[in-house]
């Protein structure tokens, strides 16, 4: 067989990677980690930027440092040879800092990152993952030892200051019931949101949306890529049933946010009831779906709700389509799920986070001041009581 010194190779490629990376927002979990941690898993759905992610890491750093190198499990040099004999290869090198993209691709890796760290006192390894993935219950070798962060799309905030160029802060959803007047008033100081609303909720959610290609079209491509590879590869799902979780993801954003009517979708889709309720979590680990349950309910029991998880999935799927108050709810519901518990609604409500505040979507203040609610007002500018621009949800992360 050919002999093969694979560290120079690595490096070349790390060091052109790091080199053209492209971002051009900073994100806030970059800044939420703690480094210091020796094993570090990323998990994030396709699309949401977890390869940059990594290189965006490397280059703040360790710039040139060959101290810290990227690999990719896509590439077949790891068909023949192992995690851990490269690990020790590099650490014997001075390497101190491996970022390892593709886990998935890789069989046994949580078994041998479990080896790496015992053998290799001073290497910290931080790894990407599928939101498929269940990194921590499917795999006991390094339940105790990873720190496990989740990744997810670029909020409301992180697109305008790509837009705009400025820096806003995230708020707290604490501060931002407390202090709405002067966070709002902040906002509007520097930038008009509404302005760019709307461009969000069709294609701000992934940052492919920067590259120069038609963004639904590359969407609905990626969709169908968390179909066909996060869900039937790592779940070890016969080719032959992706044609029923392609048509069960229609049917319910057809009709979400919406009641799961779990007997009819499992006649429409000609499975069983539990099928059903599996191919949903699956969709849901794969973030194209939201539950919303009643409080102290999950899974396996069936959701009060169905949710796509974003807007620009629904505008993708259904670009004519979408209504307004469902697009509005869609985008409320996973800008409070990104931080806090959600169930459904107490007091008429939309949603109850963190089981103790109600909040409801509406189209127009009316200067409800009494309300156990906090009403999300669409096209609402400034703040009034216990009414917030529904805009200023996009604000928490």
């Amino acid at each position: 067989m050919r002999q093969i010194n694979p560290m120079k190779s690595f490096y070349n490629t790390h060091l052109d990677l790091v080199a053209n990376v492209h971002a051009p927002v900073r994100r806030l979990l970059m800044d939420e980690i703690d480094w210091s941690h020796r094993l570090i898993g990323i998990k994030g759905s396709r699309g949401v930027g977890k390869t940059t992610f990594l290189l965006q890491y490397a280059k703040e750093r360790f710039g040139n440092d060959k101290k810290c190198l990227y690999i990719n499990f896509n590439n077949l040099y790891f068909t023949e040879h192992s995690l851990v004999e490269f690990a020790g290869k590099f650490y014997e090198q001075g390497g101190r800092t491996l970022l390892i993209d593709q886990t998935f691709k890789y069989e046994n890796w949580s078994q041998e990152l479990r080896i790496c760290y015992d053998s290799y006192p001073e290497l910290q390894i931080i790894f990407s993952g599928s939101s498929v993935m269940r990194l921590i219950e499917d795999n006991k070798d390094i339940q105790d030892i990873v720190a496990l962060y989740n990744l997810r799309g670029f909020s409301f905030r992180e697109f305008i200051n790509l837009k705009t160029g400025l820096n806003l802060p995230p708020h707290s959803l604490d501060d931002m019931l407390d202090d709405q007047v002067r966070i709002t008033k902040s906002i509007r100081g520097k930038v008009n949101p509404m302005s760019f609303f709307q461009d969000y909720l069709i294609y701000g959610y992934y940052p492919f949306f920067l590259e120069n290609r038609n963004y639904s079209e590359n969407l609905l491509k990626t969709m169908n890529m968390m179909m066909e590879v996060d869900i039937l590869l790592i779940k070890q799902i016969d080719l032959k049933y992706l044609s029923k979780i392609r048509r069960l993801l229609y049917l319910i954003m057809n009709n979400a946010p919406g009641p799961a009517n779990i007997s009819q979708l499992a006649v429409e889709i000609n499975t069983s009831r539990a099928t059903i309720m599996n191919y949903i979590k699956y969709l849901k680990d794969a973030r194209l779906l939201n539950t919303l349950y009643l409080d102290g309910e999950d899974y396996p029991k069936k959701p009060k709700q169905l949710y796509a998880h974003n807007t620009n999935l629904m505008h993708a799927v259904f670009p004519d389509n979408t209504s307004q108050e469902a697009e509005r709810k869609t985008f409320l519901y996973n800008a409070l799920h990104a931080k806090h518990k959600v169930n459904t609604g107490r007091h008429h409500s939309d949603f109850c986070v963190d089981k103790k505040v109600n909040f409801k979507y509406d189209t127009r203040s009316t200067n409800r001041h009494g309300s156990k609610i906090y009403f999300a007002v669409d096209a609402m500018e400034t703040t009034n009581k216990n009414e917030i621009p529904l805009w200023l949800f996009g604000f928490l992360y």
